[in-house]
């Protein structure tokens, strides 16, 4: 059996310039996805056996520069310093090349081994652009592959350059940026002075030479701590003083402008447009999609398109589902004669992974409209037309569709947030995702809405309950981002990539990818969850009512003859036996425990039993006043769970608004909250989250009752 050699490859690029597609096309079904070490931020690994390698992928975040502003440009410098990988592969988009190049620059100041990927060579062809490509490895001092990842054009290339550069069979030698007399001076003694430190071996000095001479603070938070830093300080006050002298610049200013020099230097030797250049297919789909009266209009259709597909394609798939784990269950159940054992399996285990499975179809489905949208180049379009309005929020304007998408549910929404950059703007869309109405709390505004109010009013009612979720979470998310988020929200970037079909099987990749991680990470909390809150449900049992069970069966199957009558009998004895167990569980006690709590609000006991199980989905709450109401299995078409609230004399118009109140605003259900925790990262903020929704919720449930006390 031969043994591969093991070649570790880096792909490093510009977003929007297939990177990942071209990740996917080399790996195919061989990657992985997880973290990179201490941030949230996806870490897509994958290997493909090429002749006697193993060449091993990892594709870094895209970022447009190796600075220390965002994660992404940390998590990417960070891993190529202390991971050091064989062979860095930046990804140049062929029609956009010059803006590419400024992250060339800098890997170039690392001194990586490196290779270029011109990817999209095919439209460079299309649009009559000539690049010689010759001239360009020349001053870049690496090779340069063209590539095509949608068309998987030039890969076997690609891989062979791997190889030889690997095996350093190269022909192109390494090439410096050379900077202003001042700077490159400052730079070699910097250099020299850091390589007196042993510690430092792992960096490369020249290019920590250069971030100390463009004021980064990360570099300088590395090297004070030596005794060279009392030299290097001197060095910097020196080089600042000479080039404000003889530039009336710093030395930062005096490095990117001579990046840029060398960039349009490369491009007017390197690079010729044709000269009759006409407007494109982009040009002018643009001219309609970012029209001021047609772009929102247009954007709304594509988000009720996105939502439409997810929800209404997804409904049957879940419900489907849904039939599989009754039928499991109906069919698991008459072979554990054991109820206890019957009611653990039954009702905890299959019932806990149905409701991590049924999420499936719905993040699916999304995915691949989200992954649809954003390699065809119409998702930074989309950003663009709703950034004004959602940035007078604190939010960017990437984070309406994953909001929208909550109203379905807020699992796949907030798995949506991913492309979200900025950390800040991640947590503030997150945790006001909650507040937009998911599916699973329409049935309790379905029962209390139409058991308290008139047909027309009651949809007045919801529809004002919707309207209400987006102004608390909007506002929501406006105090939360001058206050506990407070930073800077992610600066909406003009650029917009050319329209373009994504390929079929790069949109599958990813949502199958989606789905997994989703399985794997969610899953077992979910899971945990879900078996915790029916532990808390179901015990401890009361003895006394087994035993009355029993006796009153019993009675019944020897005094009633007819089959149907003892049934119904049996069955009404079940639910109120079943009612009277609930209250003596934990959840029951839990239930009383919190009624001097929710007791302001108009909620009793039983309320808080309806709520504490709600955790677990909120479509429960109505399942369970059933249970509390001795009526057995019920849902929000229930013409006597809707009765028996009307007569009773706890509940009125103003408990009603008031529970919906609390039902939207109070904590998701615990798959949400599992969700949430992997996609933060740290439970920290969830509980921040939790505390904040259950505060919210209180206030505001506390507001309306009092409020409809007063007017109805």
């Amino acid at each position: 059996m031969t043994v591969l050699k093991e070649v570790k490859v880096a792909l490093a690029g510009n977003p929007n310039c297939g990177k990942s597609s071209l990740f996917n096309a080399l790996t195919g079904s061989h990657q992985k996805v997880g973290n990179f070490s201490g941030v949230t931020i996806e870490k897509h690994e994958g290997y493909v056996d090429y002749r006697n390698y193993r060449i091993r992928f990892v594709d870094l975040p895209g970022t447009y520069s190796l600075t220390a502003y965002s994660p992404e440009e940390l998590v990417t410098r960070n891993y190529l310093i202390e991971n050091s990988p064989d062979i860095v592969i930046n990804v140049l988009e062929g029609p956009n090349l010059e803006r590419n190049l400024l992250l060339t620059t800098q890997l170039m100041e690392m001194e990586v081994d490196l290779l270029v990927a011109l990817n999209m060579y095919d439209e460079v062809q299309a649009q009559g652009i000539d690049i010689k490509v010759k001239q360009l490895q020349r001053l870049l001092g690496c090779h340069i592959v063209p590539t095509s990842a949608k068309k998987k054009e030039g890969l076997d290339s690609l891989l062979d350059h791997v190889i030889r550069v690997y095996e350093k069979d190269i022909e192109v030698k390494k090439n410096k940026l050379a900077f202003r007399p001042e700077v490159d001076k400052a730079i070699e003694e910097i250099a020299e002075l850091l390589s007196r430190e042993p510690e430092l071996d792992k960096y490369n000095l020249r290019w920590l030479a250069i971030k100390l001479l463009e004021n980064d603070k990360e570099v300088y938070n590395v090297v004070r701590q030596y005794p060279a830093w009392v030299k290097i300080e001197l060095i910097l006050q020196r080089v600042m003083q000479e080039t404000e002298a003889v530039y009336k610049a710093d030395p930062e200013i005096i490095i990117t402008e001579d990046r840029y020099a060398f960039i349009r230097g490369a491009m007017q030797e390197c690079m010729k447009l044709p000269r009759d250049k006409k407007l494109s297919l982009t040009d002018y789909i643009d001219l309609i999609v970012l029209n001021r009266a047609l772009g929102l209009p247009i954007f709304l259709f594509v988000v009720w398109v996105i939502f439409h597909m997810t929800f209404t394609l997804g409904t049957p798939m879940m419900d489907g589902l849904d039939y599989l784990f009754g039928a499991l269950a109906d069919t698991v159940a008459p072979f554990l004669p054991n109820d206890t054992l019957r009611s653990v399996l039954v009702d905890g285990l299959i019932a806990g992974v149905g409701g991590v499975l049924i999420f499936l179809p719905n993040i699916v489905l999304l995915f691949i409209g989200l992954s649809f949208l954003e390699a065809s180049g119409y998702m930074a379009r989309a950003a663009f037309v709703v950034d004004k309005v959602m940035h007078r929020f604190g939010l960017h304007g990437k984070s309406f569709i994953p909001m929208i998408t909550g109203f379905g549910c807020s699992i796949p929404a907030i798995m949506a947030t991913r492309t979200l950059k900025s950390r800040s703007d991640r947590l503030a869309t997150i945790m006001v995702i909650p507040f937009m109405s998911c599916g699973a709390k329409l049935p309790v505004y379905v029962l209390l809405a139409g058991a308290f109010f008139r047909p027309a009013v009651a949809a007045n009612v919801m529809f004002g309950i919707y309207m209400f979720g987006i102004i608390v979470g909007l506002f929501s998310a406006l105090v939360m981002k001058k206050t506990v988020l407070k930073s800077e929200s992610e600066p909406f970037v003009m650029e917009l990539p050319p329209y373009r079909w994504p390929s079929l099987r790069s949109v599958l990749v990813q949502a199958k990818v989606k789905a997994m991680m989703y399985l794997k990470k969610a899953g077992t909390i979910i899971l945990l969850a879900v078996l915790l809150i029916w532990t808390f449900s179901n015990y401890p049992r009361n003895p006394e009512l087994d035993a009355a069970l029993d006796r009153e069966i019993a009675s019944i199957e020897q005094s009633i003859a007819d089959e149907t009558e003892r049934q119904d009998a049996i069955i009404a004895v079940e639910n109120r036996i079943n009612a009277g167990q609930l209250e003596y569980s934990l959840a029951g006690r839990a239930g009383k425990l919190l009624e001097p709590v929710i007791k302001p609000l108009g909620f009793d006991w039983r309320i808080g039993i309806a709520l504490v199980t709600g955790l677990a989905a909120k479509e429960i709450v109505v399942s369970t006043m059933g249970t509390i109401y001795s009526l057995g299995e019920a849902d929000e078409t229930s013409s006597e769970l809707k009765t028996i609230l009307k007569n009773d004399p706890a509940f009125d118009q103003a408990t009603a608004l008031s529970l919906m109140v609390f039902v939207l605003l109070y904590i998701p259900c615990v798959a949400a909250v599992g969700v949430m925790r992997k996609e933060i990262g740290e439970w920290k903020s969830v509980a921040f989250y939790g505390a904040y929704a259950l505060t919210a919720a209180w206030i505001f449930s506390f507001i309306t009752y009092r409020l409809a006390q007063l007017v109805l």
